[in-house]
């Protein structure tokens, strides 16, 4: 059984991984199917998951379970990963370049402008934000000192 440390390790890494990816308690249970009560537990360092839901919640999150699982040391906190803050940057620039959109017309082909239908706009919308994290990741890699970056392992 794991000890009370191991909990605390657990609860402060899905606190974290909850911020950066913007997600709320209701939110995971919704979406994984797991009791809120329980869910609670995990995050207040009270309970500690089963494997299988370790592995749940590193796949909906899209990382790996030792993210989940091992303690961090202050150079990964440094690392080169998209923080809550760059989340919210990410989002108004992305606000931003849509509203460029609608209000000036700024899609032309031909010297014509686009119509777009719903489902294309949803796809440039998806394009431009991955343009955007793409660009945001990209420049923390340059202006981030190698000492604070991150070494790549594989984990599994």
């Amino acid at each position: 059984m794991p000890n009370k440390n191991n909990r605390e390790i657990f609860s402060n890494n899905l606190k974290i991984f909850m911020e950066q990816k913007n997600k709320s308690r209701k939110e995971i249970c919704d979406d994984l199917d797991i009791k809120y009560t329980t869910f609670v537990d995990w995050e207040k360092g009270n309970t500690y998951p089963r494997i299988d839901k370790i592995e749940l919640l590193a796949k909906y999150f899209g990382i790996q379970k030792s993210d989940l699982i091992e303690e961090k040391n202050d150079t990964n906190k440094n690392s080169l990963e998209l923080t809550a803050r760059d989340e919210r940057d990410i989002k108004k620039h992305l606000d931003k370049a849509l509203e460029n959109l609608e209000n000036d017309e700024a899609l032309m082909f031909d010297g014509e402008p686009v119509e777009m239908d719903e489902e294309t706009k949803e796809l440039l919308k998806a394009s431009l934000e991955n343009s955007i994290r793409l660009a945001k990741t990209l420049a923390k890699k340059k202006y981030t000192p190698k000492k604070y970056q991150k070494n790549d392992k594989s984990d599994d």
